[in-house]
């Protein structure tokens, strides 16, 4: 595609195109209901050519590299891109319609090169390493340092100090993997899309009924009205796992889930192969021993070493509370099926029935009173009385979809503090699972800037008039997302790349763990109607089944680690390495990784390779600041709230994580408060199986 200088051709172009007129809508939004697939590409061009004259000027001034003329110059450069790029990304995982499928390699391919070209240039590296040597002189305030040290750190990270043939050799491995990255996204949804399990009426027996309304509408949708047509989304898989009886149709759901990508028509094994080894390659470019080296470099962790620790140190406990529960759910089979074992399929329904008769916790009968609407009600109820904002419907906001909403988000005193879309019902052109993005980041670099941010889920939808409800562990997902937005909402930074979430990959889960604690808070869920007997059981059974979630998650996330810490990939056969990690780490048995290779998305098609364990240190952060509110005894506490505001959500990234904790808990964490709230602080001396 060929970038278009004519003036003509330009005015056309941008009277037709939105993407490059200046938004006037409320809130300077984007106006989605004009925005089409085609309008992209020349748009693209468009800002990258506006971006390069920017970034040209700022390598050939002839003026001493400094603060404002090096390094505030680039943070204003490149707005019009960035613009357009969050508009396709938002559309690409949510809105994924076949004109936006088409042109995602090349969008990804020279966002990839353009970001090279600018990160390799050497005449805007020396001005900027200019700046970072005489920092301490420079008179710079504490967040200004930060910019700086930030900046430097990125072009260095991106190859700047390698020579020209490096510089070559780093750039094209980061176009292969923007390639590879994009195309195994691609394949999770095929496959995911390609899976359907149709069943008849006598097989439904202990659904709740919103999935199963789901589940007709799919097939009707599909030709085949009076049957019932469950998918891949983890609504329907975990809703099947949980609830169903019929053991041949979990196991049929759970090898459908588990064993997508992997030698099938859409196989990402082979791309896994190649995307380590290209990792690999560009870390030891930069005089990394191993990607995991580089990834957690600039992390809170600091070394791989660290994080393994901590991961160790959970799985011991966790590894033998499995243990029980797996006996004690293998005791509940004996009694029913004599001679049958206890398989990976089994557990969440059987693990059900221990809530039910251990605890009187129901989960179909707590879904029933967690309609979505509601749900998110609640959120914005939490939020208005921790942070004193208010969420007023805009239905005059353009929106990419209909099931999308947009609010108003405002202050106490009334002021507007930014823009929220909220888009929960699962489609086949949208990614699986569930994230917050920003459309828009905070920033009073020249004036105040809102932010526009969304959060995205895949619940399923009701049928028209019907009622949406979700399972608890969505409902904490809908939380867990909407702390993502608000960490973007309430961000209070002068530079628009210190914003928000842009923290470091193991605090940005941070604000989002903590806020997952109000959705169980009794006086949130009596707000949704729940009966006193069921919110007690809720807390009763809360710690129920943790040692088979944290081993499902610490299994992800300990592979991945290992996986990126390797330091020869020569021959590397990814469904090898599975076997042989779980086995050097000692599973037990039926327990499987939560996010098995071939589909984890969150490793090959996103930010987390080497960094998956970030939830789990991210949850230290969030079950110690918690302790801070019950220590005052008031989930509420005003005081405690505007402290966790001002210093944990507002500072983004403009300075050390570590501080910002500190700052706010006056001290460095502690994960007693992680393995208490996880049950795994008294485990039982018994012998390993």
């Amino acid at each position: 595609m060929s970038e278009r200088g004519d003036t003509a051709t330009a005015t056309a172009i941008a009277t037709a195109n939105p993407l490059i007129e200046r938004w006037s809508g409320p809130f300077e939004a984007p106006p989605f209901d004009r925005i089409r697939a085609e309008h992209f590409a020349p748009a693209m061009e468009r800002a990258m050519a506006a971006h390069r004259a920017e970034i040209e000027a700022i390598a050939t001034n002839p003026a001493v590299p400094d603060f404002e003329n090096t390094v505030v110059a680039l943070e204003r450069a490149g707005e019009d891109l960035a613009r357009v790029r969050r508009v396709f990304w938002t559309l690409s995982s949510a809105h994924g319609v076949a004109g936006i499928r088409e042109i995602e390699q090349w969008v990804s391919a020279i966002s990839t090169r353009h970001g090279s070209e600018i990160g390799h240039d050497p005449r805007l590296f020396a001005r900027v390493a200019a700046v970072w040597q005489g920092r301490d002189a420079a008179g710079l305030t504490a967040e200004q340092r930060r910019l700086v040290e930030n900046s430097y750190d990125g072009f260095v990270r991106g190859g700047a100090r390698l020579d020209d043939e490096a510089k070559q050799r780093f750039a094209a491995i980061d176009q292969r993997l923007a390639a590879l990255s994009v195309q195994f996204g691609q394949n999770i949804l095929k496959a995911t899309n390609a899976f359907e399990l149709v069943v008849q009426a006598e097989d439904l027996d202990g659904l709740p009924a919103s999935i199963v309304e789901a589940a007709a509408r799919r097939a009707e949708k599909s030709g085949q009205p009076g049957r019932y047509a469950f998918g891949l989304s983890r609504g329907d898989v975990e809703g099947l796992l949980t609830y169903s009886p019929r053991r041949d149709l979990r196991e049929a759901v759970w090898r459908g889930f588990t064993t997508r990508c992997d030698g099938d028509a859409f196989d990402n094994v082979p791309l896994i192969a190649e995307i380590v080894a290209l990792r690999l390659e560009s870390a030891r470019l930069l005089g990394f021993d191993s990607y995991a080296d580089y990834k957690l470099a600039d992390s809170m962790a600091k070394t791989p070493a660290a994080a393994a620790a901590l991961m160790d140190r959970v799985w011991g406990p966790a590894r033998l509370h499995a243990q029980i529960e797996r006996d004690e759910l293998q005791a509940m089979i004996d009694a029913e099926s004599p001679g049958a074992i206890l398989a990976a399929w089994d557990w969440r329904f059987y693990g059900e029935r221990v809530r039910q008769e251990r605890y009187d916790l129901d989960g179909a009968a707590v879904r029933s009173y967690l309609e979505l609407e509601a749900v998110c009600g609640a959120a914005f109820e939490v939020a208005g009385r921790l942070y004193g904002l208010r969420f007023v419907a805009r239905p005059d906001v353009p929106v990419y979809h209909p099931d999308v909403q947009a609010w108003q988000v405002a202050d106490r005193d009334g002021r507007t503090v930014g823009m929220l879309y909220t888009d929960y019902y699962a489609r086949p052109e949208k990614h699986g699972g569930a994230w917050m993005g920003s459309l828009r980041v905070q920033e009073r670099l020249d004036g105040a800037v809102i932010p526009i941010v969304y959060t995205v889920a895949g619940f399923a939808k009701p049928p028209a008039g019907g009622r949406a409800t979700v399972a608890l562990d969505e409902a904490r997902t809908l939380f867990h997302e909407f702390g993502h937005a608000l960490h973007a909402l309430l961000s209070d930074v002068t530079y628009p790349s210190l914003a928000g979430t842009a923290v470091s990959r193991d605090f940005v889960e941070f604000p989002s763990k903590i806020m997952e604690h109000w959705i169980v808070a009794p006086e949130i869920l009596r707000g949704l109607g729940m009966p006193d007997a069921l919110i007690d059981a809720i807390a009763r059974a809360d710690r129920a089944g943790q040692g088979h979630s944290t081993v499902e998650f610490l299994a992800s996330a300990m592979l991945d680690l290992a996986l990126h810490r390797r330091t020869d990939f020569d021959g590397f056969d990814a469904r090898q390495f599975e076997s042989e990690e779980l086995a050097r780490i000692g599973i037990p048995e039926p327990i499987g990784m939560r996010h098995r290779f071939p589909y984890f998305s969150h490793v090959f098609d996103g930010g987390y390779a080497s960094a998956y364990y970030s939830y789990l240190w991210s949850e230290v952060l969030d079950g110690d600041a918690f302790e801070a509110f019950v220590e005052r005894g008031d989930l509420f506490d005003a005081e405690t709230a505007d402290r966790f505001r001002r210093q944990i959500l507002a500072p983004g990234d403009s300075r050390d994580p570590m501080a910002s904790f500190v700052a706010f808990r006056g001290r460095e964490p502690d994960e007693t408060p992680l393995l208490r709230h996880r049950g795994l602080l008294a485990v039982p001396e018994i012998e390993p199986a």
